[in-house]
């Protein structure tokens, strides 16, 4: 197996797994709670909190418009915000493929980065492992996300009352991405490029909450 390549030692916990963290991880995740290395991370919270996790498997792992590090950031973070929280910190557990080359894994990797500065989040903590060739389809992502309670979303922690004359609203296009990934996975071509609209949406949902939080009944990210 080359050495440019995820081996089996790089989930064993020794001195492959530890390169891999400082090479990888480290190098574009780096900030002072998850450069201890220790086995959790302590974060201090003063009000109420949000909590929540996902899975991410996905093929083609890289498609117009984002990867699967991109799709779970943004999604975590959508799914706190959607819930009347402010996002502050995710975990990002990977299941890695034998035989997965690193430069992919961090292209991944640096692209989740990106997604959290600009969802203003900070990794805290994560884990690896390795399955044999074929176990997994390359690249498998969990995530879990804690963000801060809004005080002017409170109400979306209620079961929501609907009334007939009540808006649906989406922020764009439905089926964007869905639909990227379709074509990307079956090599399908359009006369206009299909591009997926995976984002964090932080910029769009805190200051509707911010100035019109009474008016907004329930949020929900499809995805």
């Amino acid at each position: 197996m080359p050495e440019d390549t995820i081996l089996i030692g790089h989930g064993a916990g020794g001195k492959l797994s530890r390169d891999l963290i400082n090479q990888v991880f480290i190098k574009h995740f780096n900030n002072s709670e998850l450069s201890k290395l220790d086995d959790c991370s302590l974060v201090n919270t003063t009000s109420k909190t949000a909590f929540t996790t996902d899975s991410y498997v996905i093929d083609p792992i890289i498609f117009p418009g984002g990867d699967i590090g991109k799709l779970a950031v943004s999604g975590t973070v959508n799914d706190l915000l959607v819930g009347g929280a402010i996002p502050q910190y995710l975990s990002a557990g990977f299941i890695l493929e034998e035989g997965l080359p690193i430069e992919i894994l961090e292209q991944i990797v640096a692209s989740m980065a990106k997604e959290a500065r600009k969802a203003h989040v900070k990794i805290i903590t994560g884990d690896t492992k390795v399955v044999k060739k074929g176990q997994c389809d390359k690249l498998f992502i969990n995530t879990a996300g804690i963000g801060k309670g809004m005080e002017e979303a409170s109400h979306l922690w209620e079961p929501p009352v609907f009334n007939i004359g009540d808006k649906v609203i989406v922020s764009g296009y439905l089926g964007d991405h869905a639909t990227t990934i379709l074509a990307a996975r079956n090599n399908i071509s359009f006369e206009q490029e299909l591009v997926s609209d995976v984002a964090p949406l932080n910029n769009l949902i805190i200051p509707l909450m911010e100035d019109y939080s009474t008016s907004v009944k329930f949020m929900r990210d499809i995805t």
